[in-house]
């Protein structure tokens, strides 16, 4: 597939890898990368944003996602997967390990651990992270957040719902076009039209290309963005230039994106990293 025309690498901000623990599912079993990045060269994919399959211990599966980053720099980044009820009370002090210490630059939340939470959005604030939110349909959570923590930057997959509850996503993108803060990426969304309607009410700097690999075709699921009428400019924020956006504002040294390494061993610390207080500007 040739993307050449986008003029800027293409990044994926959604996708899974390592090994889970519910054996439910192949979300909760094993997401493994081999084939995913197979795909990905094909398709042009030079970036992807990894994250943790479903897991029992997030704090491990977060180490584990670090060692993938650090062994591939310049090809991942990564985020930090946490549960917001069953690492209530700590979810601090995860994301302050993750920042400092492993290099991710994002927070992930899934509806199917539990519903968003202050305590997350919180920590996000205070690290100025994006938070990468699937609701499960479940859109007024979003709402209320976004509301309650205009600093910070939510991604909402699949607009809102991976199964195609079209209600669901309709209510996202109204979300979408009046939150300046609230964002969509691109993945398992079918309805063709929708992902139209988005980037008409919302513009193409809320919406960002993810595969919800490596279950779903990168190839595939970016065929579907270069499929949208998209003029060059906004394909390349489609692409790549929105998700630089939103972690260019992330505080400490996993601004990757930015060719800044995070280098060193798994316990060397960036230096001078501390949480920054809120800001009272919105996204922008």
């Amino acid at each position: 597939m040739d993307v050449s025309g986008t003029a800027g690498e293409v990044i994926d901000c959604h996708c899974h890898a390592g090994e889970g623990e519910g054996f439910t599912g192949p979300w909760d079993t094993r997401a493994p990368l081999d084939r995913y990045l197979e795909r990905a060269g094909r398709a042009g994919i030079a970036r992807t944003v990894l994250f943790a399959a479903f897991h029992g211990d997030y704090a491990a599966a977060n180490r584990r996602i670090a060692e993938i980053v650090r062994r591939a720099p310049d090809r991942f980044l990564g985020f930090a997967f946490v549960h917001a009820a069953r690492d209530r009370g700590r979810i601090g002090a995860m994301v302050e390990e993750a920042v400092t210490r492993l290099g991710l630059a994002g927070i992930k939340v899934h509806r199917h651990d539990a519903r968003l939470s202050r305590e997350v959005c919180e920590a996000a604030r205070g690290w100025r992270l994006p938070v990468l939110y699937d609701p499960m349909g479940e859109m007024a959570a979003v709402e209320l957040a976004a509301a309650e923590f205009p600093e910070v930057a939510f991604i909402i997959p699949h607009l809102g719902s991976f199964a195609d509850d079209w209600r669901a996503q309709r209510e996202c993108i109204d979300i979408l076009a009046r939150r300046p803060n609230v964002f969509t990426d691109t993945s398992g969304i079918r309805r063709f039209d929708l992902l139209e309607e988005a980037l008409a009410r919302a513009g193409a700097g809320k919406v960002l290309f993810g595969s919800d690999g490596p279950w779903l075709h990168p190839g595939v699921e970016l065929a579907k963005v270069l499929a949208l009428p998209l003029t060059p400019g906004e394909r390349r924020l489609v692409l790549g230039g929105n998700l630089r956006r939103l972690l260019r504002r992330a505080v400490g040294c996993p601004v990757a994106i930015s060719r800044r390494r995070f280098s060193g061993d798994p316990g060397r610390r960036c230096s001078d990293v501390r949480p920054r207080a809120a800001s009272a500007a919105p996204c922008r």
